[in-house]
């Protein structure tokens, strides 16, 4: 017997927001019957996993212990880290080196870390990993 991961779980100030966030990120819809102001709100990514967004009354305070790590489809890490940058994230770490490996780290708008990988194609292309 073996257990499914049913959803990734997010606890976060404002669920709707930052379902948005995340919606932008992977081109993902808001799940139709969620709305602002809503306790829980969801995102169905192409696979059935959900990120789950949840509302608690305290504010995160300290790194993740467990975060997202992406990697475009299609698009070169640099560009992807623009791209998100520009959908509100911020950059918290650049872990990414001259040759094209490394990664980069950044927060939504509710501080919550993720890190944006190389793309398959940049991987393919290259020796090393990231």
């Amino acid at each position: 017997m073996v257990s499914v991961v049913q959803n990734v779980a997010i606890d976060c100030a404002d669920a709707y927001g930052l379902a948005r966030f995340w919606s932008g990120v992977t081109g993902r819809p808001v799940d139709p019957e969620c709305r602002p102001g809503d306790r829980e709100t969801q995102v169905t990514l192409g696979d059935g996993l959900v990120l789950y967004f949840n509302r608690v009354p305290e504010a995160k305070t300290v790194k993740n212990r467990v975060h997202l790590c992406l990697r475009p489809d299609g698009t070169a890490r640099d560009a992807e880290v623009d791209r998100l940058l520009a959908l509100g994230a911020t950059l918290v770490g650049d872990h990414r080196h001259a040759d094209g490996t490394g990664w980069a780290v950044l927060a939504d708008p509710e501080g919550n870390e993720f890190c944006v990988l190389r793309s398959a194609a940049e991987r393919a292309a290259a020796t090393g990993g990231d």
